[in-house]
């Protein structure tokens, strides 16, 4: 018997909330992860080195040889990023006769000239891994039908740690959380339009954004008096830190012409630190069902400053509601683990035969 071939996973980056999930694969089903994005589109810093599992730093242009390289990998999971990379994977995989899983985190098409891309990958894939229930719906509803749930997740251990504390911060009585690209599609100018709404200011109320970008982003400045601070891109721990003082997590993504919220994973870690979440309609955390309205957060439409605003008023104004969201979240997410993830993955691999 030869070495145990790898699957390769194709992925745009491997930011830390990734690092937990992935070496939980790679320790049921070897695996390499191919890189072709770098460390640049997440709030928290991106990983350069991990330990636990290969990764590869490769151009988009370098996918289709990687994939297509016979005797090589046992079969290839490519995620629904890039311009190249997908498409590549998929040639690359069906080249070298290899099984192909569409990890797939899309319940819209936000690009027109890709969806017969998608409309080909979601029915002559051989598996798909959906983020969630919502991914899993749209994929069958286009034709795919052998569909698992890798659940989003986050290292529960790291993301529960308390090293900052609410009672303890030496910050205002109220503190609003964004983490995130400060872009129009997150909603940042929704949530800066909102919280001008609010009528919540210092030094009663400040609203910290977490997250690479500032106000230039969105085409104005920002009035010292809102208490508004644009802290950048921040460490795991930092974000951590950030999250343990917050009082409320904001995810006030909107739906664009190319993009609509996969899931937000931030979601995952406020939860873990029991902090309530005010998200919108067009997240995916929502749409799989994680945050629910009045159990463990406060839902409210995509775009609708006033209605987000009313939002943060209110958790602003009801301390106890604030607790009781918290407490919920906390236990709702304790099944959102990278062991789950893993799972699911490994049960796409195994219906194509795929094992260690």
């Amino acid at each position: 018997m030869g070495p145990i071939r790898p699957v390769l996973l194709v992925t745009s980056d491997v930011p830390p909330d990734r690092v937990a999930p992935l070496r939980a694969l790679h320790a049921r089903v070897p695996i390499v992860v191919a890189r072709f994005g770098g460390t640049r589109r997440h709030a928290t810093s991106g990983v350069e080195r991990v330990d636990g599992f290969p990764l590869l730093d490769v151009t988009e242009r370098q996918v289709l040889r990687l994939a297509a390289a016979r005797g090589r990998h046992a079969a290839v999971i490519a995620g629904t990023v890039g311009k190249l990379a997908l498409p590549s994977a998929y040639a690359g995989a069906r080249a070298a006769r290899l099984p192909f899983v569409l990890w797939s985190a899309l319940w819209n098409q936000p690009h027109r000239v890709s969806a017969p891309l998608m409309r080909h990958l979601y029915r002559h894939a051989d598996a798909v891994a959906a983020y969630g229930e919502h991914v899993a719906r749209y994929a069958r509803h286009h034709g795919a039908r052998n569909v698992h749930l890798a659940p989003q997740a986050v290292d529960p251990a790291f993301w529960s740690a308390r090293t900052a504390s609410r009672d303890e911060r030496g910050t205002p009585p109220f503190t609003a959380l964004f983490v995130g690209r400060v872009e129009h599609e997150k909603g940042a100018g929704v949530l800066l339009d909102a919280w001008r709404r609010t009528g919540l200011r210092p030094p009663g109320a400040t609203l910290e954004m977490v997250g690479p970008g500032s106000a230039d982003a969105l085409g104005g400045s920002v009035p010292e008096d809102l208490g508004i601070r644009f802290a950048g891109s921040q460490p795991a721990t930092e974000v951590r830190n950030f999250l343990g003082r917050a009082d409320v997590l904001v995810v006030p993504s909107i739906a664009t012409p190319s993009f609509r919220e996969p899931w937000a994973l931030v979601v995952n870690e406020a939860m873990h630190q029991q902090l309530p979440v005010i998200a919108t309609d067009a997240v995916g955390a929502v749409a799989g069902g994680l945050v629910q309205h009045e159990r463990n957060g406060l839902v409210v439409p995509a775009g609708d400053a006033t209605a987000l605003a009313a939002a943060i008023a209110r958790l602003a104004g009801d301390p106890a509601l604030r607790a009781q969201l918290g407490t919920t979240g906390a236990d709702d997410v304790a099944p959102f683990t990278p062991d789950a993830w893993a799972d699911g993955m490994v049960q796409a691999l195994r219906s194509l035969e795929v094992t260690a």
